[in-house]
């Protein structure tokens, strides 16, 4: 458990447990209603494709347990240097510098010297920490007598944007028309005012990780045009993250890192939920051949970011589940060749002896005699036993738990429960040690031919005896 801990504290570990009304939504992704305002109120008319609000609330999508480890495993890249991530948390802007082609002086300079630089919110200096607010930014744009009109004004709302909006560490992708990208970077300053610029004297530094003068397509990371507009957030959970890594990071962030630590999901009782259900069209990807980087790697889209997905090969799955289940001969066959199955059979050897019980010898007897009786798949593990530090622990293990399982096992066949606990025989003057019998009469008129059947009535005592479980 103190491990256990550690890696949750890591995030390297997630524990679930499956049941009947588990779903792919859940575990997956899927809708949710949400009050909360969607981005696209931030980003203007930038569709998230999710249903719009309608009653108080929206349905955005919601990456469930499996999809968010995934992901964490896949940006992991232990101590490889040579391997880097964005940081997918980080808004994106949309940038531009200059018109295309008549105003490439202007692009130039903030390509060459780091920067980017913007026109609107006139010859201003907005660096005063009261303009964090936007309606600070538009009294001030009226105090100055700039013409405003009854709605939204635009150099209002670009300066609050480059100025207040972006923050050092976000990321600037800089238009090359609705369709092509320049450049990309972080943004590493603050704002400034520069009022020696000839031109555009709000400015920022950014470090460019990408540029390219011949440009890229906006469509290999980002499915909408580019606006006019010239700044805006885009809406990041239309971005394409892997694709916008391939393309500005290049083979720095193509495959796996090779020293990527391992992350694991804990899947209880795995075969209690429909596993087609859960898993869907992701039960391919749980091959090792077919996690991302391997040699026959296998990404799908899916239904409802459609987003391409992939299993990273550092994710390791385990299942648990208990044998004596019925609903286990309903495991999915697709599932039972994905996975190795280890056998976890009940270790005696972990117990002590507690008031003079050797709690082994009993749980050796009482299971060689169920194997007898039932099969080796319902024999009762040590983890019943395994806290036990008073007789009056052990006793309330057998009354409450063992003795009732027993019960249920051999369908209240008490003569079963009887000869596993070795209360079978009674008749030879031997003190009973769990269970006591007392002989039924048989009702008048069943009894005539003296053939009738010798039927008991079983009861729990008040005190245990041992001494019968101690020894085969």
């Amino acid at each position: 458990m103190e491990a256990y801990r550690r890696l949750v504290a890591e995030r390297r570990i997630e524990f679930v447990t499956f049941h009947q009304s588990y779903s792919y939504e859940e575990f997956v992704e899927g809708l949710r209603p949400t009050t909360e305002p969607s981005d696209s109120s931030q980003e203007d008319d930038e569709s998230d494709g999710s249903a719009r609000a309608t009653g108080g609330f929206r349905l955005a999508t919601k990456d469930g347990i499996f999809k968010r480890i995934c992901e964490r495993a896949h940006l992991d890249t232990g101590n490889d240097t040579d391997k880097m991530h964005l940081d997918r948390q980080r808004p994106i802007f949309k940038m531009a510098l200059g018109q295309k082609r008549v105003e490439e002086d202007r692009i130039a300079e903030g390509l060459n010297n780091g920067l980017i630089h913007l026109g609107w919110g006139g010859k201003i200096d907005w660096t005063d920490s009261r303009f964090d607010s936007g309606p600070e930014v538009r009294k001030e744009w009226e105090a100055r007598n700039y013409p405003i009109g009854s709605g939204r004004e635009a150099n209002v709302e670009m300066l609050f944007a480059f100025r207040s909006q972006m923050r050092v560490g976000d990321y600037v992708v800089l238009s090359d028309g609705r369709d092509y990208i320049r450049a990309f970077g972080r943004v590493t300053g603050e704002y400034y005012f520069d009022e020696a610029a000839e031109y555009h004297p709000h400015r920022r530094k950014v470090e460019w990780i990408w540029n390219n003068p011949e440009g890229a397509l906006r469509a290999k990371f980002y499915p909408n045009y580019f606006r006019r507009q010239t700044i805006y957030r885009l809406n990041k959970t239309l971005v394409n993250w892997d694709a916008l890594e391939e393309l500005v990071l290049g083979d720095k962030a193509i495959g796996p890192a090779a020293t990527a630590r391992p992350y694991v999901l804990v899947i209880d009782e795995i075969n209690r939920a429909n596993i087609s259900k859960v898993f869907g069209e992701l039960i391919t990807l749980l091959e090792t051949d077919k996690r991302l980087g391997c040699v026959n790697e296998i990404k799908v889209t899916l239904p409802y970011s459609n987003r391409e997905f992939g299993v990273p090969p550092n994710l390791h799955i385990i299942g648990t589940m208990n044998t004596a289940d019925r609903s286990i001969a309903l495991l999915d066959t697709a599932l039972r060749r994905r996975f190795e199955f280890k056998e976890l059979m009940p270790d005696p050897k972990v117990l002590k002896t507690v008031a003079g019980i050797d709690l082994a010898a009993v749980l050796t007897t009482i299971n060689a005699r169920i194997e007898f009786l039932f099969d080796r798949e319902h024999q009762i593990g040590h983890a019943y036993f395994i806290g036990c530090e008073s007789r009056e622990q052990v006793d309330n293990v057998m009354r409450h738990k063992v003795i009732p399982l027993l019960a249920e096992y051999f369908y209240e066949d008490w003569s079963k429960v009887a000869a596993i606990l070795g209360d079978a025989n009674q008749g030879d003057g031997r003190k009973p040690g769990f269970l006591d019998r007392t002989r039924l009469l048989a009702p008048p008129g069943l009894d005539a031919d003296g053939h009738e059947r010798v039927r008991y009535a079983w009861s729990v005592r008040k005190d245990f005896d041992y001494s019968g479980l101690l020894k085969p």
